[in-house]
């Protein structure tokens, strides 16, 4: 099983590089995170066309999280963490997918830092963190895959030095992704490729892309049960280089 994440910024704007990585790259699972579209405009009839399936979480303008599955079924688990009533962005999408559980989401990012915009994202830190144990005891395959905008450690960005104030790669920031991994999971790309530089991320600005100025934001946590499935991991590094497109690359992984 091929299972993919992919920051699209807005999925109505960059639907045709979507429908076009869809067809070149055929996952069986694709997390998509930014919608930026209310659940009314999600564009299910070219999805479907495209041959998947899909779930989604919108919100007008901002946030929104969808999975898809190519001829597979997905049964939905969860929309929203639990623990904030008055929480209304959507950021987190769960689903059952062949057996796996494949959880999608969209951490917020923080800035300015310090601020309540970085209170917000450790206090959601905190509930992902607390779902995600509840996940463990459930004895099944997991995947939490995203854009968790957190740059784990030095390796993960171009001149980090830059990035030391930023809510990306904050000490409190980093230490909290640092607690959920210590729960039991596996950084899957770290796993496959541990001292590579790797980034999933390319701002628009200064020619970030083309002198591969990046960051590594996007992220798959795998359970205990599904670590040892791991088969190969990647970023489609190329589509970042399309035109219109988001300025973040899918990034997937395979499954045995």
């Amino acid at each position: 099983m091929k299972i993919a994440t992919y920051n699209v910024n807005g999925i109505n704007g960059r639907l045709p590089v979507l429908l076009r990585w869809l067809a070149e790259t055929q996952p069986d699972v694709a997390c998509l995170q930014e919608l930026k579209a209310p659940d009314e405009k999600f564009p299910i009839e070219a999805i479907n066309a495209a041959g998947y399936n899909a779930i989604w979480h919108g919100q007008k303008s901002w946030n929104g999280v969808a999975i898809l599955a190519k001829n597979k079924e997905i049964k939905e688990l969860k929309r929203g963490l639990s623990g904030d009533d008055e929480d209304l962005q959507s950021r987190y999408i769960e689903a059952m997918i062949d057996d796996v559980v494949v959880a999608c989401l969209y951490l917020p990012n923080g800035n300015p830092a310090p601020g309540p915009k970085l209170e917000y994202k450790l206090a959601w830190f905190e509930r992902l963190t607390a779902h995600a144990a509840k996940l463990l005891t459930y004895n099944l395959p997991v995947v939490i895959c995203g854009d968790y905008n957190v740059i784990p450690t030095e390796l993960d960005a171009y001149k980090p030095e830059r990035w030391v104030d930023d809510a990306l790669f904050r000490p409190e920031v980093r230490a909290a992704f640092n607690s959920l991994i210590a729960q039991g999971w596996t950084d899957a790309i770290r796993k496959i490729y541990p001292t590579e530089t790797i980034y999933t991320f390319w701002d628009y600005f200064r020619n970030a892309y083309g002198r591969d100025a990046g960051l590594r934001i996007d992220h798959f946590l795998l359970s205990p049960l599904l670590k040892d499935r791991l088969v190969s991991a990647g970023v489609d590094k190329n589509v970042r280089g399309w035109e219109k497109s988001s300025d973040h690359g899918p990034v997937w992984i395979e499954i045995k």
